[in-house]
């Protein structure tokens, strides 16, 4: 018996139904297409009707299994890096140039975004229900973004809440998140839902016959590098608080082009739209080799580290979410050759000559010091570099899972990408561990948490960074698959 809940482009769940409420993805199995040959023609290369005529019954198919493996691989490596990087730098997002483990979070979340949304949007005939979900998405991811990340949670450790609006932050993963999938969707519902397209046998008719999602993908790079050198970066200052006290520093810039943590465009964008106090104020560049003798862990500021080291900035800021549109597009272009391209050898084809592509790109660009690979700023090099893995890992899923029938051991990825809203918000966000936390003995230190993570793991192993590690993978990961499998069976997801 088939789920009857459906996840939509990232998160939440559908019915088995498709309306004006609801937004299908669809699942393919090793001998079934994405959908029957007759109901997909007629959804791709037929107009859509007046949205005062009732909508057409679509036939339901099935979800495709390596699109909520890849989500819940993303989602696991959110937990890992987060609870584990502290333990091991190496994993931990890259003080500045160069990329890690943690930096390949974000990028695979807007790919797997940008899949989804061409997968879902196909099967809503109507425009203005498309655009309303849409918006109504939007709106929740902001929402969410903030009070999660925003200042308002203090979860799992604080048990605290509430957040001065002085200094509360407006970015976020979430709201990144949102903007790319307003923008891709927008795109993919106003060009190809009001014309809806079909491919020419022409080798690159996949790239021409969705020219304007491309094009939008294109004008976010302009927009982006056109800011990042040619925008002049005055010298600018901040406080630092401690305590009672506070210090105010400056940041000699006066030039344009820099792509150092201290004069970026990136970084200037930011403090002029959003505040200064209204950013990130724990920054990764903070345990970069100009800064701490500790690199690449945390440590101490050293005598001779520059003012900038101190300040705050913002990873999620408003000029590189505009440059992570282009992973969106991305992803998007891998879902439509998964609706327009039936067998498998030709899915593969395309994906993982794009992906090689990719990387090839980036390395070419980071190795050349052109453009190098920098989270942070969301570099071209690193959008080439991060797509062109994700792709490849999505296409190495998908020839497991969906060609060579290997789903029960990538299950548990399954299950916690069905819900991902669910475990990101409860597992990654901390707040779960923080409801865990309010049930403590006579003080806050005293509770379930930090007594599993001392006597079972600490202890036990006899090293804190190894213990920290396996408490990560067998305390969190295990616990948030084996529940997103309970609710899986009980049909019970999170919708957004």
């Amino acid at each position: 018996m088939e789920d009857p809940k459906k996840l939509e482009e990232g998160f939440g769940n559908q019915k088995n139904n498709i309306s004006e409420e609801n937004i299908d993805t669809n699942r393919i199995d090793n001998n079934q297409d994405l959908a029957s040959h007759e109901n997909e023609q007629k959804i791709l290369s037929q107009p859509l009707q007046k949205e005062e005529e009732e909508q057409p019954t679509i036939k339901k198919g099935k979800r495709v299994a390596t699109l909520d493996a890849f989500r819940g691989l993303t989602i696991v490596l959110m937990i890992l890096v987060d609870d584990a990087g502290g333990a091991y730098a190496r994993i931990d997002h890259s003080p500045w140039n160069g990329c890690t483990l943690a930096d390949f979070v974000m990028p695979f979340f807007l790919f797997i975004v940008g899949v989804a949304i061409a997968l879902a949007l196909k099967r809503v005939p109507k425009v203005s229900a498309a655009i309303r979900k849409v918006t109504l998405r939007t709106l929740k991811l902001l929402f969410w973004g903030i009070i999660l990340q925003g200042g308002y949670s203090h979860a799992p450790y604080d048990l605290a809440y509430g957040v001065d609006m002085k200094v509360i932050r407006w970015c976020g993963i979430l709201q990144r998140i949102a903007l790319v999938y307003l923008i891709v969707a927008l795109i993919e519902i106003l060009t190809t839902k009001l014309r809806p397209t079909t491919l020419t046998p022409a080798h690159f008719s996949i790239f021409t016959a969705y020219k304007w999602q491309w094009l939008g993908g294109f004008v976010a790079f302009v927009v982006y590098m056109t800011t990042l050198y040619g925008l002049y970066v005055p010298d600018w200052n901040f406080l630092e608080h401690d305590g009672d006290t506070s210090q105010r520093y400056t940041v000699k810039c006066g030039m344009r082009g820099h792509l150092g943590p201290a004069c970026n465009a990136v970084g200037y964008v930011d403090r002029q739209v959003w505040g200064i106090n209204h950013l990130y104020n724990q920054p990764v560049w903070a345990r970069s080799k100009a800064c701490t003798l500790s690199y690449p862990e945390t440590g101490p500021f050293r005598d001779d580290a520059p003012t900038w080291c101190r300040a705050p900035f913002e990873p999620e800021g408003l000029l590189s979410s505009i440059s992570a549109i282009m992973s969106g597009t991305i992803g998007i272009h891998y879902g439509h050759v998964l609706i327009h391209f039936k067998g498998h050898g030709e899915r593969l084809k395309q994906w993982i000559s794009m992906g090689f592509g990719l990387l090839i790109i980036a390395f070419i660009l980071h190795f050349s010091d052109a453009i190098p690979l920098n989270k942070q700023l969301y570099s071209f090099s690193y959008v080439c570099f991060t797509a062109g893995a994700a792709g490849i890992v999505f296409s190495g899923f998908y020839i497991l899972i969906d060609v060579l029938g290997m789903r029960i051991p990538f299950l548990w990825l399954e299950w916690i990408g069905m819900n991902a809203m669910l475990i990101f918000v409860m597992g990654a966000q901390g707040i779960f561990a923080g409801f865990i936390n309010g049930w403590y003995f006579k003080n806050e230190d005293n509770n379930l948490v930090n007594w599993i993570q001392h006597h079972v793991f600490f202890d036990v192993w006899k090293s804190q960074r190894l213990g920290t590690l396996l408490y990560v993978i067998f305390a969190e990961i295990t616990f948030w698959a084996v529940l997103a499998g309970i609710l899986h069976r009980l049909g019970i997801y999170w919708k957004l």
